[in-house]
């Protein structure tokens, strides 16, 4: 059986061959068939590796794919995924709005289409004592970061990056951002920046499973150390690290203070979790809080909200006494069988 690993260059290789072949077509006026020929279906195994071809023939048992540069016969239990990709570029398809967030069906591309894509929905949070990250949700401004980077503050300011109209990144600061919810034990805030009237926000989406595996793509997005629309890429190490009885994604994804509170990525654009932290002087070594906690806060949020007006409200239980006692384990039977 051929090998499944594909290098980038036969990928340029087949899609620059493509292309000429669809100008062909077109000059011909095959236009059906040419649209069918840009179609490219994206298979992701069980093991963890990826093809990107066209599919010639499927049988109950196995997809016949065409690479580019070989032809493959994949078994059909061995498939975890199938995503068709055009090589235009399409709008979202099958979003799944919910009342405060969204997921869709997106298809697999590289970290340079996605930041692109996705990198005017994370923004900078700014408080009198530091910063941090944050990705927005929805238009009407609601936006997710970390507890930690608004503790205790309740001046609030959020820079959004936009492109103008020759493609570059202009700041945007925008004052007076309300808090809406609180967690600080899972680390989560809801802020709602103020929506203009000029500018619609865009948007991220949210997965919807957690179906991580250690060693799946993922990359980051945020600004460390104030160094803005940074990007980072790694892999998943593990998906349940514990820290304090809570799971974070653990992953080799670079993560420096700034980044906290920004979303962490799979190659799809679907945030899979929120960068919450690293370990202090190690490489490598980062978390972040995994979506589905992310979901509960946010579906949960009237639990968590915040009154600016008394801050301090809510309902506070004291900790279950500790066991302090403890009996003395029996001594083993001497008795004989």
């Amino acid at each position: 059986m051929p090998s499944l690993s594909l290098s980038r260059p036969s990928l340029r290789l087949r899609r620059w061959l493509s292309a000429g072949l669809l100008v062909g077509l077109a000059a011909a006026g095959l236009a059906g068939w040419a649209s069918d020929l840009a179609r490219a279906d994206i298979i992701e195994l069980k093991t963890g590796q990826k093809l990107e071809g066209q599919v010639l023939k499927e049988t109950p048992s196995e997809l016949v794919i065409d690479v580019g540069v070989d032809v493959v016969r994949i078994p059909i239990p061995q498939i975890k995924s199938r995503t068709v990709e055009s090589t235009e570029k399409t709008a979202v398809a099958k979003t799944d709005k919910r009342d405060i967030y969204s997921t869709a069906d997106l298809p697999v591309r590289t970290v340079k289409e996605l930041a692109e894509k996705f990198g005017e929905a994370v923004v900078l949070v700014q408080t009198p004592s530091g910063l941090g990250s944050g990705f927005i949700l929805d238009e009407r401004g609601y936006c997710v970061t970390n507890y930690h980077v608004i503790e205790q503050e309740t001046r609030i300011a959020c820079t959004i990056f936009q492109k103008n109209d020759q493609g570059e990144f202009v700041r945007r600061r925008i004052d007076d951002v309300a808090i809406v919810a609180m967690n600080p034990f899972f680390d989560l805030a809801l802020l709602q920046i103020p929506v203009q009237k000029d500018f619609k926000f865009p948007i991220t989406y949210l997965a919807k499973d957690n179906e991580l595996r250690e060693g799946d793509d993922c990359f980051a997005i945020g600004n460390p150390l104030g160094l803005e629309r940074s990007v980072s890429q790694g892999i998943v190490s593990t998906r349940n690290r514990n820290f304090s009885g809570i799971t974070f994604i653990q992953t080799t994804t670079q993560i420096n203070p700034g980044n906290s509170g920004g979303p962490l990525f799979n190659l799809r654009g679907e945030v899979i979790g929120v960068t919450s932290m690293k370990l202090l002087a190690s490489e490598g070594l980062g978390f972040a809080i995994p979506i589905a906690y992310v979901k509960h806060f946010l579906e949960n949020r009237d639990s968590f909200a915040f009154d600016k007006n008394n801050p301090n409200t809510g309902i506070r239980y004291l900790e279950a006494p500790r066991r302090r006692n403890f009996t003395p384990a029996p001594a083993p039977s001497q008795a004989k069988p």
